[in-house]
């Protein structure tokens, strides 16, 4: 009888995680994935990026499952290619919240991911899109922004730094949305009490797998979350110094394959690459289980 392997379930981020800078996948890291997977192991998809973004992706990597998408306001079936369960921003609260943000620190440019399988990003005169690979339409007004539900505002500042924005920003809503770092030039507002945690865990519980059986892998403070919830964190090389405070381990950068070093490990039985940071066995952290998600 093969032995029980250490994780059931391997959750990952994209950005500056899974993906190399310019959004590819190595070789390295797929054949990784489909080691764990052969022996036994779920992959999900934990990301930022709305459904419509990461279909692409999953069709690469053959993904028939779920996928955590919107920062954990969307579960999305990649086979059936239908939501699942997602929660959307409400048009006022966005309004109030950016008026209350932009009364604190000037001007913002701001941009929305629209809710559903085939929504858009729009983005606002003056708005830059973080990732130029990604597609999106420009509007003349900030109105036109709200013509379709919305999972999520994406907000960038002519002179503030992520972390000065982020800080501000969440100083100013208080409870009107949850304010989220996803990567440079990505603070974000979305539903409150909306983490990737929310959709990890209701994701998980479809899967019948458990909070004690899963490790994370993550760059940014959007994912400390999901860390708190998972029973191990891995934080990459590259990631911001929010995310590394919290990990259990820190394995090497995106661009260096560092998820695939640790599923190596792991799922092979020996040691194939050096690792940065500390360690501990499965199950050392016990997860923070975030209270259960709202339904639309």
């Amino acid at each position: 009888m093969a032995p029980p392997i250490a994780y059931s379930l391997i959750a990952t981020d994209l950005d500056g995680t899974l993906l190399r800078g310019d959004d590819t996948l190595s070789d390295r890291s797929r054949t990784a994935l489909a080691m764990a997977v052969g022996a036994g192991a779920r992959h999900l998809v934990v990301t930022g990026r709305p459904a419509p973004r990461v279909r692409p992706l999953l069709d690469e990597l053959g993904s028939q499952g779920l996928a955590v998408c919107g920062q954990g306001a969307q579960l999305y079936d990649a086979g059936a290619d239908r939501m699942v369960w997602s929660v959307t921003l409400e048009r006022e609260l966005a309004e109030v919240a950016l008026g209350k943000i932009e009364a604190e620190v000037g001007e913002v440019y701001a941009a929305v991911d629209q809710d559903g399988v085939d929504g858009l990003t729009l983005i606002e005169p003056g708005y830059e899109m973080p990732h130029p690979t990604l597609p999106a339409v420009r509007v003349l007004r900030r109105d036109d922004l709200w013509t379709q539900p919305i999972s999520k505002v994406l907000l960038r500042h002519p002179l503030l730094s992520d972390d000065e924005l982020a800080s501000a920003a969440r100083g100013a809503v208080g409870s009107l949305a949850t304010v989220t770092m996803s990567g440079p030039g990505t603070v974000e507002l979305q539903p409150c009490g909306i983490t990737k945690a929310t959709g990890l865990a209701l994701a998980a519980g479809r899967l019948g797998l458990t909070s004690a059986q899963t490790i994370a892998f993550g760059d940014m403070p959007n994912d400390i979350p999901m860390f708190d919830w998972a029973a191990r964190g891995v934080a990459m090389a590259n990631a911001h110094p929010e995310l590394k405070s919290v990990a259990d381990e820190i394995t090497l950068s995106n661009e260096d394959d560092g998820i695939a070093v640790v599923l190596e490990r792991m799922f092979s039985g020996g040691r194939t690459g050096p690792l940065i940071g500390r360690q501990a066995g499965p199950g050392t952290r016990p997860g923070a289980a975030q209270g259960a998600p709202r339904t639309q």
